[in-house]
């Protein structure tokens, strides 16, 4: 299953344009898909997907 950061409570847009992408969670910003820098350094699945409450 494929996480979607934009849908969690800890994914943020940075400034910075090299780094655009950053995660609360974690702590860090990138160019990938936080959840992708995730599996890809830790080999499992982003385990602190949280998703967000959309209110009306």
């Amino acid at each position: 299953m494929r996480i979607n950061c934009m849908k969690c409570v800890y994914y943020y847009v940075t400034w910075d344009p090299k780094k655009p992408r950053g995660c609360k969670f974690f702590g860090f910003k990138s160019y990938a898909m936080p959840s992708q820098v995730v599996l890809k350094s830790s080999g499992n699945p982003c385990e602190a997907f949280k998703e967000k409450k959309i209110s009306s």
